[in-house]
């Protein structure tokens, strides 16, 4: 995949289940679901947030639990209960403005697909469906909810000249804290 499509990437959407988590689904007793987030890839979020890039999840399900880490990362486009995630991703291009060309998805089942193979930039997690991974652009090295969401993020700071800059701000004096 070349650079200069990473480079032009202004919107990132992520799947949940398999992306953001490893895919499991933990209920308590009383049927409360609870789910397990990477903070590497949280903090990658972050980094893509301070650079300007838009940054959206799209999720079948509905989960308090994701709702609430949303919230904690400031991620304000939320797609809960998208049983046709191709809706989600129309309204987002619509109400941004964008074109597939600018935008990249990260999934990891056949759900996803359909906006895979519209995307300008497809990714997936490395344990990610045979069928994704066939086909997408670029597949992280790292499992979903393993650190797969974070290796994207740099990779695309890195593309688009972020990175030095926000590494610079962690080994500066003023940097840290």
């Amino acid at each position: 995949m070349a650079q200069g499509v990473w480079a032009n990437i202004r919107l990132a959407i992520f799947d949940v289940d398999g992306v953001l988590t490893d895919g499991r689904l933990l209920f308590d007793a009383e049927g409360r679901e609870s789910k397990v987030f990477h903070v590497r890839d949280g903090h990658g979020l972050k980094m893509l947030q301070k650079a300007g890039i838009e940054i959206a999840f799209i999720t079948a399900r509905y989960s308090p639990a994701l709702a609430y880490r949303a919230q904690d990362l400031g991620v304000s486009r939320v797609y809960q209960g998208s049983l046709d995630k191709r809706l989600a991703y129309r309204e987002l291009k619509l109400e941004l403005g964008l074109e597939d060309a600018v935008i990249a998805y990260m999934g990891d089942d056949l759900i996803d697909l359909p906006i895979l193979t519209s995307a300008g930039l497809a990714t997936c997690p490395s344990d990610a469906h045979p069928e994704v991974l066939a086909r997408v652009h670029w597949c992280a090295q790292a499992p979903g909810g393993g650190g797969a969401v974070r290796e994207f993020c740099e990779n695309l700071l890195k593309a688009q000249g972020h990175w030095d800059r926000l590494l610079d701000a962690y080994l500066s004096v003023e940097g840290r804290g």
